[in-house]
């Protein structure tokens, strides 16, 4: 199973990558930039980075178009979350309470493929001063902290889901869980 990292300047892209490769998945990190038609996938990660997209039009290399043409799953994490969500119409704000560290996150829709088998609250660690203040029409909120109300969502119709949070470190509970879950909808 083919399920490339899309790299958008994330300090954690390679634990991204790696948690996919220990799970047994064909993977690589490829730049943002890299064609549709070379990204040969099952599945698609979009990581998370160091930009700010609130407040702009900016694209994310071309992440849109990922998000367009592709009809396999798409993981998006962090910076990739948030321009999930602008691009599908939704909006972006700065953080009233900034998530630095360990967060506590309750689940909304445990019934969410991507939530299967994972406890109702858990620690997840987060970084990021943005956050979704809109949620896409067409986007279900998955889960929330007590100070950022989309940690999480999904599409209703598509396996598209983003994560404020990120999963892919260590201090997150379950971790490697979500990325399981995510595997299963690449098998499909």
């Amino acid at each position: 199973m083919k399920v490339p990292v899309v790299d958008n300047g994330g300090q954690w892209t390679h634990r991204e990558w790696r948690v996919l490769r220990d799970l047994g998945a064909e993977t690589r990190i490829v730049p943002n930039s890299t064609p549709f038609e070379e990204l040969d996938a099952d599945g698609i990660v979009l990581s998370g980075g160091a930009l700010s997209l609130e407040g702009t039009n900016d694209p994310l290399g071309r992440a849109g178009e990922y998000l367009e043409r592709c009809r396999v799953p798409v993981l998006a994490i962090c910076l990739g979350h948030e321009f999930l969500a602008r691009h599908f119409g939704g909006a972006l704000a700065r953080a009233t309470s900034p998530e630095f560290g360990r967060v506590a996150l309750t689940v909304d829709r445990p019934d969410s493929p991507l939530f299967q088998g994972l406890p109702a609250t858990m620690q997840v660690w987060a970084s990021h001063s943005d956050e979704v203040s809109v949620v896409p029409q067409g986007f279900d909120v998955l889960a929330h902290s007590p100070s950022c109300r989309v940690e999480a969502m999904g599409h209703r119709t598509r396996p598209v889901y983003g994560l404020q949070f990120h999963p892919e470190v260590e201090h997150t509970e379950h971790g490697t869980q979500f990325f399981e879950n995510f595997l299963k909808l690449c098998r499909r």
